[in-house]
């Protein structure tokens, strides 16, 4: 190993402990991995003319795409700036892997604030009639003699406001979806997919591209990294 690689190691590593005592879910060996991984999608992010801090919005919602599964792009727009947290439009190392913690092994209440932070379009602390509209437009096929396409979504709106809006004042407060989903789990991603498909990345692809060590191929499983 030549100096300089022994120097960025240790580097790696210095930071690496630092960062695992300030987030969740992570050991310190799988923060290195994850500073690695976030290094290469930077140095594919610069090479191609983006030289920035950070995972700019293209970057890093084309790693939703390819790594965990995410394509509504309605959706990854959102989870980028949910990651973005200090909004300067790109997401930092701590960023990517504070969001990871949340998004690949949170607890029920830790998704709960990440996706409420999602579908909470405007930043209000509510999701409002038109941000369900906005968000559920196109995901219920057509009736051959409708002649509103958007009056099925919103007699679905109707209905999931019926069952979540516990104040009743026509609007999801993250109290009614906190209750909704704690009572319900399934309603968790009720306007969206915004959390990573592991039936897409339960594969050794993903351990490859984010270059977790893996024990043997009979043991590979993404279940023990990501629950």
């Amino acid at each position: 190993m030549s100096k300089i690689s022994a120097m960025n190691k240790r580097a790696t590593q210095t930071l690496a402990e630092n960062i695992s005592k300030q987030v969740e879910h992570f050991s310190k060996k799988e923060v290195e991995c994850l500073i690695r991984e976030f290094n290469v999608l930077m140095a594919e992010q610069n090479n191609s003319g983006r030289a920035v801090h950070g995972l700019d919005r293209g970057k890093f919602i084309s790693t939703l795409h390819s790594i965990f599964g995410l394509t509504d792009d309605r959706m990854t727009g959102r989870v980028f700036r949910t990651f973005d947290k200090d909004n300067d439009s790109v997401v930092s190392m701590k960023e990517w892997i504070e969001g990871l913690s949340v998004f690949l092994r949170g607890t029920l209440d830790e998704k709960i604030k990440y996706c409420f932070t999602v579908y909470d379009l405007n930043g209000d602390n509510a999701i409002s009639r038109e941000e369900m509209l906005h968000m559920l437009k196109g995901r219920l096929i057509r009736q051959p003699n409708e002649e509103d396409p958007d009056e099925g979504i919103k007699d679905l709106v109707e209905i999931i406001l019926k069952k979540m809006d516990y104040d009743h004042d026509g609007k999801l407060s993250f109290e009614d979806f906190e209750k909704a989903v704690k009572d319900e789990n399934l309603l968790l991603e009720a306007f969206g997919t915004c959390l990573p498909d592991f039936r897409v990345i339960c594969n050794e692809n993903l351990l490859s591209s984010l270059n977790f060590p893996i024990k043997n191929s009979q043991s590979y499983s993404l279940l023990f990294l990501f629950f």
